[in-house]
């Protein structure tokens, strides 16, 4: 199942950067939570902003 726009879910922060963090959806993919830095490895509740198929990616914001 890929992310849908408006979409919220449960997810692992995975990698934390200076831009933000990439959280972890139930199918795997990460997406960027942008202008966010929870600790990495916790779980965070949010909502699917954009996805862009053609570059296999999405992002997010808290939820």
């Amino acid at each position: 199942m890929n992310p849908t726009v408006g979409e919220v879910f449960s997810g692992t922060v995975v990698k934390v950067l200076p831009f933000g963090a990439f959280v972890e959806h139930p199918n795997g993919k990460h997406g960027l939570l942008h202008g966010q830095q929870p600790v990495e490895g916790a779980t965070v509740q949010v909502r699917v902003l954009a996805v862009d198929d053609e570059k296999q990616r999405f992002s997010l914001e808290l939820a």
